[in-house]
């Protein structure tokens, strides 16, 4: 076994920890006792929850309230929060509080998890995000629990624990059928919801940032951050307005509610469009025009080092300087008074038309074999990819994501779409590749093609 590991690179040890995660949830899934009373989860749907859970995206092929039991709504819980956290961030804090040495190998598995620059401080860091989870998440569930208290008395606890891990970890799964339309209008709900999405969203760096530069009373955060929070507003902001304006009429979505609760609720999807998968309004009542606005929001996705999935929001910043810096002729793109380095902008190409092409192939793929519309079906897959859960369903059939009424084959290839997101097409991609083996040193003569 340690002859095995070590042979492993980071990111295929990465990648192993995640698909071994999901296996160990879709076994516990399968016993009878995850099942609600009169019914059963069969092995594929088991497989399906498991993977929505550990790569904390949200679809749904079983009602979460209805055909799970406590023990399986404890059982997708667990999963949210070792795969929020990570396999590798729990292992090493367990194995460090043992009083364990922890190895080369399980450092650089760790910065691949983290996706962190440097090993310097690495053990701490994953301290830092433990306890930035912790505090977040029990602030989340206080405040839900008080909230939810007179109306549900001590299942208020349960409620709040469930949302408030659910909602950190950009996962998505709500214990109502509805998911949360309920609370479309409470205020209380909205916002911690969406407090917990964003600070989950924004990766553990940029979070350890902002609280220790504020605790040094410095003003000068770093490249990485000031993209992130640029970026995360711009899309926040642009998305609710977007909303707001392409839904304000349609009377199944924004249009009967009183004017401070389409507010709200545009706010709310902006937000969940991130990779969180909530919803608070029917997204199958959605204009045309709206949903590409959401796919495009899925497909950025949260911010490196997150909870949450997508092609990132510093991958969609970098790739915009960079093409803007060719139009205007400039050698290099450069951000906020610094350069970006060829290898970044590449990296950062190379993840978008990666993510673009497993996205449109297995669409495709998905079209053929379930015969859905392509509208639905692009919009589920692409949700898959950005682990974000929202979906357009069969409001006929009942509260189930689109996937819950494909076939066995058309499950599966959202579940590898969801492996895909959440695991990451950089990573992934390296996971695959031969990279062991030593490249002769050879540089080739220049060559010209004609471009455009």
């Amino acid at each position: 076994m340690d002859r095995t590991r070590r042979r492993l690179s980071p990111p295929q040890l990465l990648a192993a920890s995640v698909a071994g995660l999901i296996l160990v949830g879709a076994l516990l899934l399968s016993l009878p006792v995850a099942a609600a009373e009169g019914r059963t989860i069969g092995v594929v749907d088991a497989l399906f929850t498991a993977t929505s859970a550990v790569c904390v995206t949200g679809l749904v092929v079983l009602d979460t309230p209805g055909d799970l039991s406590f023990t399986g709504q404890v059982i997708v819980l667990a999963l949210i929060q070792v795969g929020g956290l990570g396999y590798m961030t729990i292992s090493t804090l367990i194995a460090s509080a043992l009083g364990r040495a922890i190895t080369l190998q399980e450092r650089l598995t760790l910065q691949e998890a983290l996706n962190v620059q440097d090993l310097e401080g690495l053990v701490r860091f994953a301290g830092t995000v433990f306890r930035l989870t912790l505090l977040f998440e029990l602030a989340g569930a206080a405040v839900l629990a008080a909230r939810w208290w007179g109306e549900f008395g001590p299942a208020a606890i349960w409620l709040g624990v469930f949302h408030a891990v659910s909602a950190f970890n950009n996962a998505g799964f709500a214990l109502w059928s509805d998911n949360l339309v309920r609370w479309r209008g409470d205020l209380t709900v909205n916002l911690v919801v969406t407090g917990l999405i964003i600070t989950g969203g924004l990766g553990f760096l940029v979070m350890s940032e902002v609280l220790r530069l504020r605790r040094h009373r410095r003003v000068a955060f770093s490249l990485h951050t000031r993209l992130v929070i640029t970026t995360s507003l711009a899309l926040l902001a642009g998305g609710t307005v977007a909303l707001l304006l392409l839904e304000w009429g349609n009377p199944r979505t924004l249009g009967g509610l009183p004017v401070g609760e389409r507010v709200l609720a545009a706010w709310f999807q902006s937000v969940t469009a991130r990779t969180a998968g909530f919803n608070t309004i029917d997204i199958g009542a959605m204009s045309a025009a709206s949903l590409f606005v959401v796919m495009a929001l899925m497909f950025v996705g949260a911010s490196p080092g997150s909870t949450g999935g997508g092609v990132k929001t510093t991958t969609l910043s970098i790739t915009v300087a960079a093409l803007w810096a060719t139009v205007r002729g400039d050698r290099e793109p450069a951000m906020f008074g610094r350069r970006l380095t060829a290898e970044t902008v590449a990296r950062a190409f190379f993840i978008s038309l990666i993510a673009f092409l497993a996205l449109n192939i297995t669409a495709g793929i998905v079209l053929v074999v379930e015969s859905r519309s392509l509208m639905a079906t692009l919009f589920e897959v692409t949700s898959a990819f950005g682990t974000v859960g929202l979906s357009i369903g069969d409001a006929s059939r009942g509260p189930l994501s689109l996937a819950g009424y494909f076939g066995d084959d058309g499950k599966l290839l959202i579940v590898a779409m969801m492996f895909v997101g959440r695991t990451g097409p950089l990573t992934l991609a390296f996971a695959l590749a031969r990279r062991g083996t030593a490249r002769p040193k050879i540089r080739y003569p220049e060559g010209k093609v004609l471009i455009g």
